[in-house]
């Protein structure tokens, strides 16, 4: 990983503390959405907001595929 980081930051031109604090800013900020959608989602789940039998058909329709 350090000799990524140090041919990334050669290429770049950028500094290794410039470019790992980059990639942990982009890794937070996916993390934090990941959980916030998951959170969403158990309290839609809890509420009994579950999509119908129809929508799911409609959805695997819209991609070519069989729901069954």
């Amino acid at each position: 990983m350090a000799d990524t980081l140090a041919s990334l930051a050669k290429a770049t031109g950028r500094s290794k503390s410039f470019l790992a604090i980059d990639a942990l800013r982009d890794y937070l900020a996916r993390e934090a959405w990941q959980i916030a959608e998951i959170q969403r989602a158990i309290e839609e789940a809890d509420a009994g907001d579950f999509a119908t039998d129809e929508e799911v058909e409609a959805t695997f329709r819209k991609w070519g595929a069989d729901a069954r």
